[in-house]
């Protein structure tokens, strides 16, 4: 049987960095405050008014296929998972191949922080059925050019990043094993952006009044996060007849640490198998799962199991089961 495995990733970050000091200096907000109840204390912002997302998709994209020993033209497919275009259409997918080198077609894909493991499956059915041998899945956001900083309940969450995955046949075992996915248009109350798409295009008035920037709820937010990321995280191993021994690592979307803690909770996991990074990224929005594995590529092994976990706008959610297919240590270097 031939299944999808994750032969290679690579992340971008931009280089300029806000702390919660920084951000003391501009709202109502402390440290304390945003720790507390985040666990973040820095994210990194895109400061060049020139930059957009696909300027970090390139990069992430050049290193995954340096680090693989690869040529972009040997792509087959990119999926671009994001709600930060760089524009309504072309596709910022488009963009990246045409950047790096990539002679294949892409799309992008948008079901906001739960982009990456949408993206993630989608890919994965091309190169189970045969037709690809090398599908790239970039999960890239440059959150910062729809977050309002006069908003603090929002901006201290979020920052931008990217990570890409490079998915390979294998019939070995490896690769994704099974996946739940879900989503809830009644969601949209809660979290969305309000203007910008048909429903209220752009305009003097919706420019004014701040409607295209990204508005949540935070506490309806994170009620149906810590449920919903929790019960598809445990159906999935229960589906699959995992036991919490079973399971090396729980990679979770990084919206919020109280949110993560419940979902290892749920699953019966302790801390030393959950993979962290939101203290220093902040919320990348789709670009959180694979910037993770970037962090810990080195630290994972082939045969290991991952239940892979986010929740996001729209509502979205779900989990993927996957065994990693190489030893993360021995992985290439650039």
């Amino acid at each position: 049987m031939i299944r999808a495995a994750i032969t290679a990733v690579a992340g971008y970050l931009p280089d300029n960095i806000v702390t919660n000091a920084d951000l003391e200096k501009i709202i109502d907000t402390t440290d304390e405050w945003i720790t507390t109840r985040t666990g973040i204390k820095q994210r990194h912002i895109e400061k060049d008014a020139k930059k957009a997302t696909s300027d970090m998709g390139v990069e992430a994209v050049k290193f995954l296929c340096k680090k693989r020993g690869i040529d972009p033209s040997e792509i087959d497919l990119l999926i671009c998972a994001t709600v930060t275009p760089d524009m309504v259409f072309p596709a910022t997918a488009n963009l990246i191949c045409a950047r790096v080198g990539a002679k294949c077609w892409g799309f992008d894909l948008s079901a906001a922080c739960s982009g990456f493991i949408y993206a993630l499956v989608t890919g994965s059915q091309f190169i189970e059925t045969g037709r690809y041998k090398k599908v790239v899945i970039v999960g890239a956001d440059m959150m910062s050019r729809i977050i309002d900083y006069e908003d603090r309940t929002t901006c201290v969450i979020f920052g931008d990043g990217c990570g890409a995955i490079l998915l390979e046949p294998t019939e070995d075992g490896m690769g994704v094993q099974d996946f739940l996915l879900h989503s809830d248009g009644n969601g949209v109350t809660h979290l969305h952006m309000k203007a910008g798409g048909s429903l209220n295009p752009s305009s003097i008035d919706t420019v004014t009044n701040k409607m295209h920037y990204v508005h949540q709820e935070g506490q309806t937010v994170f009620k149906h996060a810590v449920y919903n990321m929790a019960e598809v995280s445990a159906s999935i191993m229960e589906k699959n007849n995992l036991k919490a021994e079973d399971v090396q690592w729980l990679v979770a979307h990084q919206a919020n640490k109280r949110i993560i803690d419940a979902t290892a909770s749920r699953m019966g996991v302790g801390p030393e198998k959950v993979m962290m990074n939101i203290e220093r990224y902040g919320n990348t929005t789709a670009g959180t799962i694979p910037l993770l594995l970037w962090d810990y590529e080195r630290q994972l092994k082939k045969g290991d199991n991952l239940i892979i976990s986010a929740f996001g706008g729209g509502f979205t959610w779900g989990a993927i089961y996957l065994k990693w297919a190489y030893d993360g240590a021995k992985a290439g270097k650039p």
